[in-house]
């Protein structure tokens, strides 16, 4: 399966951005997919995630501002940032795991399927 991501760009503060990961194929039988942020100088960290059974995980200092949501139909995953902040500034990657959340939030660099990322900069 590939994954690709698009609307990443350049926004300023308080502004929003909608991501978008294609798969190639069906995203039905990964038990959890998510984004991650990683910012310069930064670890990878877990933004938020969805599994096949419809519970959903956000990191807790985003919660309130970004919403994710699965298609299984349409193979999508989106994440849609609101009142964006300049320390949301990171590359933004789409990741499939055929684990759990847990273990996506355990083990940021080790899901099973990536996609190449999105840049998301927010200027002040």
């Amino acid at each position: 399966v590939q994954l690709v991501e698009s609307g990443g760009g350049l926004v300023q503060a308080g502004g929003s951005l909608r991501l978008s990961c294609a798969a190639s194929g069906s995203i039905f039988k990964f038990n959890a997919m998510g984004w991650y942020r990683q910012a310069p100088g930064k670890e990878r960290e877990l933004v938020a995630a969805s599994s096949s059974g419809g519970r959903t995980y956000y990191e807790d200092s985003l919660k309130g501002r970004f919403t994710i949501s699965r298609d299984n139909a349409k193979n999508t995953l989106n994440l849609q940032m609101n009142n964006l902040k300049p320390e949301d500034t990171a590359m933004y990657y789409c990741a499939a795991s055929e684990s759990s959340i847990a273990t996506m939030r355990a083990y940021p660099y080790e899901s099973d399927f990536w996609g190449q990322g999105t840049q998301v900069t927010v200027s002040s």
